[in-house]
């Protein structure tokens, strides 16, 4: 019993005593506590950080760098019709114009020389009897004329034209090779000269001898009027000694009218 007393005395006593040396914040409350969310977020977002980023540059890398779209048709067409030009051999961005590119070069002579070189060998399926170079406005101007003009001039002769004799394209010297005169247009690759046409059948029309024939007056006369106002220059028999024997053409580009003899 009176270990009983004892023991009932003890408990009672250490209830009622609470240790000063104990901050009370340290003891457990009852009380509910506010919780600071924002640095539980971050502390929780600090550890997930390195998997966030990659995910978030990843989808910055995407919106970037997209799948490359494909082109319109009409410049997928584009493309292929340059390819086949270009192994057609067609040059100045003209399917009807044949032959090869050449680099830019300048001659002996002060003022001679092409930009845009080409060596042209066959016009609107018209052949040209040798490689003329000539630059590529040149060369757009005569095939204008082969279809407008020469075509339609021999369309009812001997099955049609098949080729042009060329006697002069480039050369580097003066106008009719004389010393005192400027440098020719040949020179500057935007003149070209033709004696002679042949037609399907192998007949040879020239210039010199067809100029006032019966058989060949008209049509030799349609190419001549039918060049007149495309090239800046036309020369030919009834113009002087020197073009007895050929039409000159050229495009000269320093007139503001033609000049057509």
């Amino acid at each position: 019993m009176r270990v009983l007393v004892a023991t009932l005395m003890l408990c009672a006593g250490m209830a009622e005593a609470t240790p000063d040396h104990i901050d009370g914040s340290q003891t457990q409350s009852s009380d509910p506590v506010a919780v600071d969310e924002s640095s539980t977020t971050s502390a929780t977002r600090s550890s997930d950080a390195p998997a966030t980023i990659t995910d978030e540059r990843r989808q910055q890398v995407v919106m970037v760098s997209p799948r490359p779209k494909l082109r319109p048709a009409r410049f997928r067409k584009i493309t292929l019709g340059r390819e086949r030009m270009r192994k057609r051999g067609a040059v100045c961005d003209d399917w009807t114009i044949l032959g090869q590119t050449v680099k830019s070069f300048t001659g002996k002579y002060r003022g001679c020389g092409i930009s845009d070189p080409v060596r042209v060998r066959m016009i609107s399926d018209i052949e040209l009897s040798q490689k003329s170079l000539m630059d590529c406005r040149t060369a757009v101007v005569l095939k204008t004329w082969i279809e407008n003009t020469a075509k339609p001039a021999f369309a009812d002769m001997g099955g049609g034209l098949k080729k042009l004799h060329v006697v002069g394209h480039y050369s580097c010297r003066t106008r009719n090779n004389l010393a005192s005169t400027r440098i020719s247009e040949h020179g500057k690759g935007r003149a070209i000269d033709i004696a002679i046409f042949q037609l399907v059948d192998g007949t040879l029309i020239s210039v010199q001898d067809g100029w006032n024939a019966a058989y060949a007056r008209g049509a030799l006369r349609k190419l001549h009027s039918g060049a007149c106002g495309l090239f800046g220059t036309v020369l030919g028999p009834d113009s002087d000694q020197f073009h007895r024997d050929h039409f000159h053409f050229d495009t000269a580009r320093h007139r503001s009218t033609p000049y057509c003899r």
